[in-house]
């Protein structure tokens, strides 16, 4: 079976269950912290949506048919932000959170990147009660944009919640599909977790296809907490799409390998 499908994405939603997992927002994870309450085994399904807005669609229609609730975090630009597709996600019960990338959009001028970050989140609190904020890793970019909170607090907006600042990664896996594979942290420039990722290697948690981890689901093999993240633009069924963006993937890989060695 091909990887990154609706179809795949499907089983693994099955085995997350079949598991024993519950599923979780983040903004849900964020509440249950705060009241020492969460489940025993969950999945926090975070989904950023770089592209392609209504491949994002189709996997929120996948979840919902499973009872499954996830989030979903929009660039403001046009290639991310349609609103008859954030308006679909958000009535089909998931969370709407801002994808943010200010500081590369504001060329890491603190002060237009704040201000330019507050319109974006009351644009997108339009469609839904942004409560979360996650930032896009952008990196053909020199900035990283979560240095924007070096001078702010994304609290102070009533936002409780950034994934790399505010989940518990000695207790929460993370899995993402970055590199068009969930071994990708190779790749990476940012969305990565370099503090936990030789443990997580240790003790068998890498994973280089969905299969690979659905096999580790069903045998018991993973914690009692998990985060994926996926990019939808990479996930469909159709041939013709599929094949393009495994060969973009395949060429952001080695530039991404380059930029790496250059900033090291």
């Amino acid at each position: 079976m091909r990887d990154f499908t609706i179809h795949m994405y499907e089983q693994l939603l099955q085995a997350i269950q079949k598991a024993g997992y519950t599923f979780l927002t983040f903004e849900q994870y964020c509440e249950l912290c705060r009241n020492n309450n969460l489940p025993a085994r969950y999945v926090i399904l975070r989904h950023d949506v770089d592209k392609r807005p209504w491949y994002a669609l189709r996997m929120a229609e996948t979840e919902a048919m499973m009872s499954a609730k996830a989030s979903y975090y929009f660039r403001i630009g046009k290639e991310s932000n349609n609103p008859d597709c954030i308006k679909l996600i958000a009535q089909l019960g998931h969370e709407i959170g801002y994808h943010y990338e200010d500081m590369s959009l504001c060329h890491g001028d603190h002060a237009k990147a704040y201000e330019h970050f507050c319109n974006a989140l009351d644009y997108f609190r339009q469609f839904y009660p942004v409560r979360t904020c996650c930032m896009h890793g952008a990196p053909m970019s020199k900035y990283d944009s979560r240095d924007l909170w070096d001078k702010y607090s994304y609290n102070d907006l009533q936002l409780i919640g950034e994934p790399y600042y505010d989940v518990d990664f000695s207790q929460v896996l993370y899995l993402t599909d970055t590199g068009r594979c969930w071994d990708g942290y190779r790749y990476s420039l940012r969305d990565k977790v370099p503090e936990q990722q030789q443990r997580w290697n240790e003790a068998g948690w890498s994973f280089h296809s969905t299969d690979d981890i659905i096999r580790a689901l069903q045998t018991g093999k993973l914690p009692a907490g998990i985060m994926f993240t996926t990019h939808p633009q990479r996930w469909t069924d159709k041939r013709l799409p599929w094949h393009r963006e495994l060969i973009e993937q395949n060429i952001k890989n080695i530039i991404k390998g380059i930029v790496s060695l250059r900033r090291g």
